[in-house]
């Protein structure tokens, strides 16, 4: 899928990003579709197949849906479905009405596929083997080097976003000051056909020597994951065998499972990470690279694919001119508190894990709590990151500042019938305005008119206030019984 282009034609950027995973696809869609020259490093020749995460969570999804994504998925009903908290059965995560279902299971390749599909028809330029082994700061911007099929290559952006995962070579260059919390369990995962009459059961199962999770594949294999809270790995990043994985599970079940045809064998731990900011001048961290944590709860790629969708449309405001470090800055306060609460929420799940009486008795109290609604409901909105809002931007603002405005269905004066996904699809900030809006209102918004996106709803459309307006990534950046909407406007995407 790589473009074809002359060394000359890939020099220079606009923003560069660094790692072709589903995040770094995603943030290179979505920079190209606002109209940045936008550049992509990745070291991998091609999308890496091997089973990873394929969790998505409903804030995720809908994220993605309000930005055009997943077209094969369509906005469903009020929905609920089964989950867990620290392998306790009784949570569920809800979706509210025309939104997509609340939690989507989907191979992280194919995410990746679409997103880098979506990155290179909007004029994003992928390249692949290329490793990036330096970075060096330079007046109004980054200079990149990175190894190549042709030999050490040099590239000049703006702007430059690490999305480069756990081992960051953007983190580390950059110098990013980091929190972490050494390994104490060890993690064994591994694709497998069974090949006896003795199988693991499926879902998650706790024995007194530590925890099996199992689940068949579409392709007849089974999903198989080990969890030993004893001890670290002595090598974290030793390459697995499939007898290592058959060890495991055989000591976990007191019982030999047949298995062969292993794919994606690999090791992992509860080895924390979290950078102290997400922003150091022109460079960001995104996903995996900002924030590595214990993989309960599939929580990984939705907070990361977050990250890239708040953003995206921040710094290509600020490519543009429009915006300055404020808006940039809002990067680090909105998404960092997010991320340590994540950090956290895997933590206490890992230590109602762990073996022992005191850790009995806590679980049996945790699924109590999954018993009443309100236990649920607060551990379904963390889980599902519903529950995610931003700081309003001063004590004036609307209650409704910072809140995800969910998918209401819409009459439009132009327009007729629609709703809020349908009208975020272009990418730009939206201006809801009833009927009877002040005039001092439409007269702000006409000031805009490339910036913002301004609809006039019917009257039988039931907003929440008179006029809101709604950032690209679906939070609400003012609402009309908070301040005033110049000021605002101001705050979010500059001067005029």
């Amino acid at each position: 899928m790589e473009p074809v282009m002359s060394p000359a034609d890939a020099a220079v950027a606009e923003v560069i990003v660094v790692g072709g995973g589903p995040v770094g696809m995603l943030l290179a869609a979505e920079l190209a579709g606002f109209g940045v020259d936008t550049l992509l490093l990745e070291s991998k020749e091609a999308t890496d197949e091997q089973p990873k995460a394929g969790t998505v969570h409903a804030r995720a999804a809908q994220s993605l849906a309000r930005r055009g994504y997943q077209s094969g998925i369509r906005p469903a009903g009020a929905t609920r479905q089964p989950f867990h908290f620290a392998g306790i059965p009784g949570l569920s995560i809800e979706a509210p009405d025309g939104e997509p279902a609340p939690v989507l299971k989907r191979a992280q390749a194919a995410y990746e596929r679409e997103f880098e599909a979506a990155a290179v028809a909007r004029g994003a330029r992928i390249l692949r083997r290329h490793r990036v082994v330096d970075l060096t700061p330079r007046p109004r911007g980054v200079r990149v080097t990175a190894e190549a099929p042709d030999g050490v290559r040099t590239f000049d952006a703006a702007y430059l976003i690490g999305a480069d995962g756990a081992r960051s070579t953007v983190r580390a260059r950059c110098g990013f000051p980091v929190d972490t919390s050494p390994a104490s369990v060890s993690a064994l995962m591994g694709l497998v056909r069974l090949t006896g009459p003795a199988r693991p059961e499926p879902g998650w199962q706790r024995t007194p020597r530590g925890w099996i999770i199992s689940r068949p594949d579409a392709d007849g294999r089974h999903l198989v994951r080990t969890l030993d809270c004893t001890r670290a790995h002595p090598d974290r990043h030793a390459p697995v065998t499939l007898a290592e994985l058959r060890g495991e599970v055989a000591r976990m079940a007191d019982a030999d499972i047949g298995m062969a045809d292993p794919l994606g064998l690999t090791r992992f731990s509860d080895f924390s990470l979290l950078t102290r900011r997400f922003r150091q001048d022109r460079v960001f961290l995104v996903g995996d690279a900002a924030h590595t944590h214990f993989p309960v709860g599939g929580q990984g790629m939705s907070t990361g694919l977050l990250d890239a969708l708040n953003l995206a449309w921040k710094l290509a405001h600020a490519v543009h001119g429009r915006a300055g470090e404020h808006l940039l800055d809002t990067y680090d306060s909105e998404r960092r508190p997010v991320a340590s609460r994540l950090v956290d929420n895997t933590r206490a799940q890992l230590a109602l894990m762990r073996p022992g009486p005191e850790t009995d008795a806590l679980r049996s109290l945790m699924a109590e709590v999954l018993e009443t609604e309100d236990g649920r409901a607060l551990l379904s909105g963390m889980i599902s990151a519903q529950e995610t809002s931003y700081r309003p931007r001063s004590p004036e603002s609307s209650a409704w500042e910072g809140r995800f405005l969910p998918n209401l269905p819409l009459v439009t004066e132009d327009e007729g019938p629609t709703d809020v996904v349908r009208l975020l699809r272009d990418g730009r900030p939206l201006l809801l305005l009833a009927s009877d809006t002040d005039a001092s209102l439409t007269k702000a918004a006409e000031s805009r008119p490339d910036t913002l996106r301004t609809v006039r709803v019917r009257a039988e459309t039931a907003l929440p206030s008179e006029a809101l307006l709604v950032r690209p990534d679906g939070y609400v950046g003012w609402a009309a019984d908070g301040d005033d909407l110049e000021g605002a406007l101001t705050d979010w995407f500059g001067t005029r």
